[in-house]
């Protein structure tokens, strides 16, 4: 549950048109050792099984999707221009837990007292980085605290096959995207999305979109990536009004849409797709009304 003055908060921050949850969609060679992964080790719960896609439920309003890069929009073969941060009140657990398996490190725990925010970057299994953070109380976090403070986090769902202990968990998710030109980024995602910047660290910003997810971006080459032309990521909105935020990007010349209208795919959703000013892949879909999307419309709330 998500509290009321979690809500108000959140309320005086909404975007342009609403978005009701956080998507970032990967692309896997093995999609099953990728799924394995997810849900087994890291205990994340799966929300719909797709065939050739795996939705995770993160956090509250977070999602990550696994797809098959044989049929997906980018191969596997493209730089994986992105970072997950998974935030967390478990960091030293996720650490000693993440450890002992000898997962492959991008960057390791280095606790140093006083600063804004603490973590560790760990590899998947075909590349892609997460990175377990804990942002701290600190001047820098004074608008991000009380959005993080109130969220639940999302455990590991009783009876799932993991090995993840059940006292770890998520609360939010940052999607750190990588960009040459940081302010026209943040313009991008500010004006063009309508959403408030909430983190300035000089070489990266922080933006909700929606209660538990966030957008990062990052000047490239001071964070985790250099800049890449080609990003092996979709980051994806989910919202009830697919067809007011096609409307609005008609209008954006930031925004270049990949189709002259909504598409309906797979019978059950609305989206479309264009390109952020940099090249990422921005995706809106709208979950209808359909057998197929009883489960997920109750959990996303729409129901």
């Amino acid at each position: 549950m998500i509290t009321t003055l979690h809500q108000i908060q959140w309320d005086f921050m909404q975007p342009t048109l609403p978005i009701i949850a956080n998507c970032a969609l990967y692309y896997y060679r093995d999609l099953a050792r990728a799924t394995r992964f997810y849900r087994e080790t890291l205990g994340f719960e799966l929300a719909e099984d797709y065939g050739f896609g795996k939705l995770f439920q993160v956090a509250s309003t977070s999602y990550l999707m696994l797809i098959d890069a044989s049929i997906g929009r980018h191969s596997a073969d493209e730089p994986k221009t992105v970072t997950t941060a998974l935030l967390t009140d478990e960091l030293d657990g996720w650490w000693d837990y993440l450890t002992e398996l000898k997962l492959p490190l991008r960057a390791p725990f280095n606790y140093q007292p006083g600063k804004a925010h603490d973590g560790f970057v760990i590899i998947d299994p075909e590349g892609y980085y997460l990175e377990f953070e804990r942002f701290n109380p600190h001047p820098e976090n004074a608008l991000m605290m009380p959005l993080l403070d109130p969220l639940p986090s999302h455990y590991p769902p009783a009876g799932q096959r993991t090995t993840c202990p059940a006292n770890l968990g998520v609360k939010a998710t940052v999607t750190w995207l990588y960009y040459q030109d940081l302010e026209q980024a943040a313009r991008f995602w500010h004006e063009t999305f309508g959403l408030t910047e909430v983190i300035d660290q000089g070489f990266a910003k922080v933006f909700p979109t929606s209660p538990s997810g966030f957008i990062g971006p990052v000047r490239a080459g001071e964070g985790l990536h250099p800049y890449t032309a080609a990003k092996g990521v979709t980051v994806s909105f989910f919202t009830a009004a697919v067809d007011d935020w096609f409307a609005h990007l008609q209008t954006q010349s930031d925004f270049t849409l990949q189709s002259d209208e909504v598409i309906l795919e797979m019978a059950s959703v609305r989206d479309f797709l264009g390109l952020d000013p940099e090249g990422y892949f921005i995706e809106f879909d709208e979950f209808i009304d359909h057998p197929k999307n009883a489960a997920l419309r109750a959990r996303l709330g729409m129901e």
